[in-house]
């Protein structure tokens, strides 16, 4: 792609100065568009070093309302994001609704780094493409303009530009190691960069090449095409988003009335299981973290199931210093105003650190699918997106582990009723629990359709009966230190 790209010519100096100020207008007015219609924008800036995409970026922006997008430099991983998945870093820079990111460098820049330094195997490059590809189109199927350029220069005016950055002592610290290696390895870098572009050039989030041989030049590109891709967006943003087939490998889960619920333990047997299960746990928590494993628990299920007293089983067994448990609610509107995943991926644990979440991203499926809070194509599409980003914690080497607790509806309105009249429990039963009550079969539909379809072999649902909420916690702690005693061995 990039071996067979052909420049555009150039356009003279007046043309081009009549170009750019209308392009910088244009952008001005668009920017309130965006605000207006409540789209995302992510520009990613790539290519060669010294190619002037900072100094392409500075010019971009004296179009935009400061308050209205953010510029974020990707080049340097600190060591907190080395210890994430391999997309945290670039899911946590995504704007909200009606502003733009700028990244300079990004996914792209990381993936040819190792590639060309050989760091990279031949699986480990098509994985991380997989994983990549997927991103894109997740945002772009959730009404977010993916533009990617690549700034591409000469091996000559490359090495003339850090030449002349050198000679200034003020510019001579932009100059790297990186790229002087890069320049004298050119070849090695254009082939690299050749097979990423190609492999990564997709409908949805296409590459445009920009001929940075000369500044203004590059600048008036990249405002154009950003133009003409903002007014395509704009005039698509009511278009459904075909669905994707499950491509991932699921595990056959039965019906929630097919679950045997009179399954019990007596209070002796449950308080010297529980010890010797918490003890068992404990031991297995510092094992996780001399070792780096990252695990996530997932907790759904009936108001008044049990999830917090079997959350807290488990949660004392751990050091508090290593695990956290997210409960999740209603999104704020920062969270609100991005992609739905958006908010998990900021909460995912450090390796060898343990994070809880009760409730999850499955509200997409169950609350939102129900309530009207999304359409019924982002509800459609998202058993595809939740295996595609349980699949990237899998390969990352994050235990997944998935709990519905499961009761029947007698023994709900039995605990609502309790909760009611018992002043101290009064905090725990809200109208809205009365209301989702009311909605049980359909909710029991949804939740049969998510297990069904996102029950896959790297993250399976576990169905905790919880009827007798010690069996519950003790049946729990049995599966946690199993599936941890799996990852360890």
């Amino acid at each position: 792609m990039l071996k067979e790209w052909i420049a555009e010519e150039k356009p003279q100096a007046k043309e081009l100065k009549e170009r750019l100020d209308a392009a910088h207008e244009k952008l001005a007015v668009l920017q309130m568009k965006i605000k207006e219609h409540k789209l995302p924008v992510v520009v990613l800036i790539e290519g060669w070093g010294a190619a002037g995409k900072g100094s392409a970026i500075g010019s971009i922006i004296r179009s935009i309302d400061p308050r209205f997008f953010k510029v974020a430099s990707m080049a340097e991983k600190a060591e907190e994001e080395q210890r994430r998945p391999f997309l945290y870093r670039y899911f946590a820079q995504i704007p909200e609704a009606g502003k733009f990111v700028f990244l300079d460098n990004g996914w792209a820049d990381e993936i040819c780094e190792l590639k060309a330094q050989g760091e990279l195997s031949r699986e480990e490059y098509h994985s991380r493409i997989d994983s990549i590809k997927r991103f894109e189109r997740q945002l772009t199927d959730n009404g977010y303009l993916v533009l990617k350029f690549f700034f591409q220069i000469s091996r000559k005016e490359q090495k003339k530009r850090l030449g002349e950055l050198e000679e200034k002592k003020d510019t001579a610290w932009r100059v790297s190691d990186r790229d002087r290696w890069q320049n004298k390895h050119y070849d090695k870098y254009l082939e690299v960069f050749d097979r990423y572009l190609r492999d990564t050039n997709v409908a949805g989030a296409p590459w445009y090449i920009v001929d940075a041989e000369e500044k203004k030049w590059a600048q008036l590109q990249v405002l154009e095409t950003l133009c003409s891709g903002i007014d395509i967006a704009l005039q698509n943003e009511s278009l459904a988003v075909p669905l994707l087939q499950n491509v991932f490998p699921l595990v056959k889960m039965p019906r929630l009335d097919e679950v045997s619920l009179d399954k019990k333990i007596g209070e002796d047997t449950y308080k010297e299981e529980l010890k010797q299960l918490q003890s068992k746990l404990s031991a297995l928590h510092y094992r996780l973290y001399r070792k780096k494993i990252p695990v996530i628990i997932v907790y759904e299920g009936w108001d008044a199931a049990g999830k917090g007293g079997n959350i807290k089983r488990i949660a004392e067994a751990l050091d508090p210093r290593g695990y956290e448990v997210h409960p999740i609610a209603s999104p704020e509107p920062h969270e609100k105003a991005r992609h739905y995943l958006w908010r998990f991926w900021t909460r995912l644990p450090k390796t060898g650190h343990i994070a809880i979440f009760d409730r999850s991203w499955y509200g997409r499926v169950m609350v939102e699918r129900l309530e009207g809070f999304c359409s019924t194509n982002d509800w459609q599409r998202a058993y595809n997106e939740i295996n595609e980003f349980e699949k990237e914690l899998s390969q990352w080497g994050a235990v997944i582990i998935k709990f519905w607790v499961q009761i029947d509806k007698d023994t709900q309105l039995e605990r609502f009723t309790d909760r009611q009249n018992t002043p101290e429990k009064q905090w725990k039963i809200t109208e809205e629990d009365w209301r989702n009550r009311e909605k049980w079969d359909d909710y029991e539909v949804a939740v049969n359709e998510m297990l069904q379809k996102t029950s896959t072999t790297y993250a399976p649902w576990h169905i905790l009966e919880s009827v007798d909420k010690r069996y519950a916690r003790i049946e729990a702690l049995k599966i946690v230190i199993r599936a941890l005693e799996e990852a360890l061995d």
